[in-house]
């Protein structure tokens, strides 16, 4: 033996005789609803939100049930977040890496975060601010910022290509040193005309 549904009832045990043409007898319509959803500070990566009675309707009657949401949190142009953690990167210029000063990073709840930086600091190293995180999900507090200072070197100065005036040898009073006049008097004037003397 084999035991089914009936094909006519589904199972209910009973049959409308006069359904309503919309709903054809099951009691719902298909219908689009604008939900306004209230996200709770903290939320990650993956984060549920249940909204209870805002899912399928029933059919004939039964309750609604719930609607589940994934959040998709976009990626930050100044800070990456590891758990209630916030990580950045400061550039900061060689003087102040050798005499100190401070920081002032904008945080994501409205206010300004100053970061002391000690004198002498390496390219590299990571200076933590208490509480200046992200807020704990459902609980209290705020996690810390952790900003890592990139020390920018200066460039060197370019030094002048070989052979040009500047290359010419002078005694300590400033004279030049015996040699070829005619040819140094000529590689200080293709110098001040921008020419390369050593291409020549």
């Amino acid at each position: 033996m084999v035991e089914r549904a009936c094909p006519v009832c589904n199972g209910a045990g009973e049959v409308i005789a006069d359904p309503c043409p919309d709903c054809r007898g099951e009691g719902r319509v298909e219908k689009t609803k604008t939900l306004s959803i209230n996200v709770p500070p903290g939320v990650d990566e993956g984060t549920r939100i249940r909204m209870s009675g805002e899912g399928e309707a029933g059919a004939r009657g039964a309750p609604s049930g719930d609607l589940y949401i994934f959040l998709h949190v976009t990626k930050h142009n100044l800070f990456e977040r590891e758990g209630t953690t916030l990580f950045a990167r400061a550039p900061i210029s060689f003087t102040v890496a050798s005499l100190g000063g401070s920081l002032s990073i904008p945080g994501l709840d409205g206010r300004t975060h100053e970061v002391k930086i000690p004198a002498g600091i390496q390219s590299g190293k990571q200076l933590r601010q208490r509480g200046a995180g992200m807020p704990v999900l459902q609980g209290r507090g705020h996690g810390d910022l952790v900003v890592q200072i990139d020390v920018e070197t200066p460039h060197a100065p370019q030094q002048p290509p070989e052979g040009t005036a500047r290359d010419v040898p002078r005694d300590g009073n400033g004279r030049r040193m015996p040699g070829e006049p005619r040819l140094l008097r000529q590689a200080e004037g293709r110098v001040r005309r921008g020419i390369n003397p050593d291409t020549y």
